[in-house]
């Protein structure tokens, strides 16, 4: 499986919807969202969008931002056949040689969430050295969310 991390180009956006219609059931509606699409788009053109594909399939694709000494991860899927092969390890990994920040935060599943335990992107980001913080108000599908935060030693 190719795990080579790429910046998407626009011509990538098809990918992340298809990947963003795998879990719309865990984070709410997104493909048919102006607002999703517009924030796809601009991360794309701002090169704050990774992926990784596996041929002409993107199987992995990660958001993010950065303000003052603190990187976000805005959105990190997937493809369901793909999980559990290093791929979600490596979009962060990118993320973290990428930024100067001095911490790094995302906002995932509350522990109560069906995802939490389906999905295990808890345990995911643990491994990654990520923290739990504090909760933080419920997803658009209703269930709840936790923010987790990496300190960096730089």
């Amino acid at each position: 499986m190719n795990t080579t991390v790429s910046t998407a180009e626009a011509e990538d956006l098809a990918g992340y919807l298809k990947l963003a219609a795998e879990v719309e059931h865990w984070f709410g509606p997104m493909v048919n969202e102006p607002k999703f699409v517009a924030a796809v788009r601009a991360a794309i053109n701002d090169r704050r969008a990774l992926l990784v594909r596996d041929g002409e399939h993107v199987t992995g694709g990660l958001l993010f931002r950065h303000r003052h000494a603190v990187a976000h991860i805005d959105w990190l899927v997937v493809a369901a056949s793909s999980r559990k092969t290093g791929i979600g390890r490596h979009l962060v990994t990118e993320v973290l040689r990428r930024t100067s920040a001095t911490v790094v935060e995302v906002v995932t599943f509350g522990a109560d969430h069906e995802a939490a335990q389906l999905g295990g992107a808890r345990v995911f980001y643990e491994r990654l050295g990520f923290s739990p913080d504090r909760p933080e108000p419920d997803g658009p599908d209703g269930g709840s969310r936790q923010r987790y935060l990496l300190h960096l030693d730089r």
